[in-house]
């Protein structure tokens, strides 16, 4: 008989490429999605293994103790917690939602996992925590400098798990991912946002000078990550995990626009994000000695992904033509 996985913010886009990673190579395991489906949720991620027996979706929110109670009471041997708000932009405007459920969120299955029999505990963090790095890369050892209400909020809850491995022995282990890049991204996110917009020939919105640079990790090799750290993984320790593809975000525009035969002129200036960190960049040896590297090819794993949005309009067009087209202009139209 196979392990049971709760999988929180299953149906985000890490979580949702998270269920497809393990339900392909564990079809033994069982796997519950626990997703509360607010705006970045979206079941049309998990359309072919809606169906699956070892696949169950549970609509609810982590801040739930009820519904997360109710959960843990089949003992999952292993939690692996995506569930979180995560951009940026939005933290600035409405930093409240942000500390509702990436902390206080994180606090109840926490809560719940120490009165269970969980054999490992993921917590799913970032690299935003290290704040911005001017030169060199982030070790696991560094001092935390959140500079943002999203990376404060993710910076608590890790914190907070891991004094759940420390007072109560806990088995957590927490990730610190880079930037990730796939399919079923919603296209509030750079990359997602770019290719749709250049396919329907609309600007593309390019903060500042352009010359941030980001670590971009293929969405794949951080779930391979997160599998190597479940069965490998030190508890109570953190593991960077990143893809050690530095660019920043001029080139990556420019990336996008080449694969796609489309001018530069596509491009548009507009005002700088408050408080934008200038660079971040991680060192993964540490997981790396495990036994990880990222398996994925840059260059060839973007264009796929550009063709992934070019070939499935029918998911990204019903988004961008909802809600999505007020926040958009709220967000980008009077910088």
């Amino acid at each position: 008989m196979g392990r049971k996985i709760l999988v929180t913010g299953g149906a985000g886009f890490i979580g949702s490429n998270f269920i497809h990673y393990w339900m392909k190579k564990y079809p033994e395991d069982r796997v519950v999605n626990l997703d509360k489906l607010t705006y970045a949720g979206n079941l049309d991620n998990l359309k072919d293994v809606a169906d699956n027996p070892g696949y169950k979706f549970v609509k609810g929110d982590i801040s739930d103790p009820e519904v997360v109670g109710e959960l843990f009471r089949d003992r999952p041997d292993v939690v692996v917690h995506f569930a979180a708000e995560t951009h940026v932009d939005r933290s600035i405007g409405n930093p409240d939602d942000f500390i509702r459920t990436d902390i206080y969120g994180t606090y109840v299955l926490l809560e719940a996992a120490r009165n269970s029999e969980v054999g490992c505990f993921i917590q799913i963090s970032t690299d935003e925590v290290y704040g911005s790095v001017e030169e060199g890369f982030s070790r696991e050892t560094d001092t935390l400098l959140p500079r943002n209400p999203y990376a404060a909020s993710k910076t608590g809850a890790e914190r907070l798990a891991y004094s759940y491995f420390a007072t109560y022995g806990l088995p957590v282990i927490i990730t610190r991912a880079s930037n990730n890049f796939g399919p079923y991204q919603y296209p509030e996110k750079v990359i997602p946002l770019f290719v749709t917009n250049a396919l329907d020939d609309i600007p593309l919105p390019l903060y500042g000078d352009g010359l941030n640079i980001r670590d971009w990790l293929f969405v794949d090799d951080h779930c391979s990550g997160i599998d190597l750290l479940i069965h490998r993984g030190e508890k109570g320790e953190v593991y960077n995990v990143g893809g050690g593809n530095l660019l920043n975000n001029r080139e990556l525009t420019g990336r996008i626009l080449d694969y796609l035969g489309l001018p530069e002129t596509l491009i548009r200036r507009v005002k700088d994000r408050e408080g934008h960190d200038r660079r971040y960049a991680l060192d993964s040896s540490k997981l790396k000695e495990l036994g990880w590297s990222p398996a994925a090819d840059f260059e060839s794993e973007m264009n796929a992904t550009i063709d992934w949005y070019r070939n499935n309009r029918w998911w990204w067009e019903k988004i961008k033509s909802g809600d999505f087209k007020k926040y958009y202009r709220e967000q980008y139209e009077n910088r």
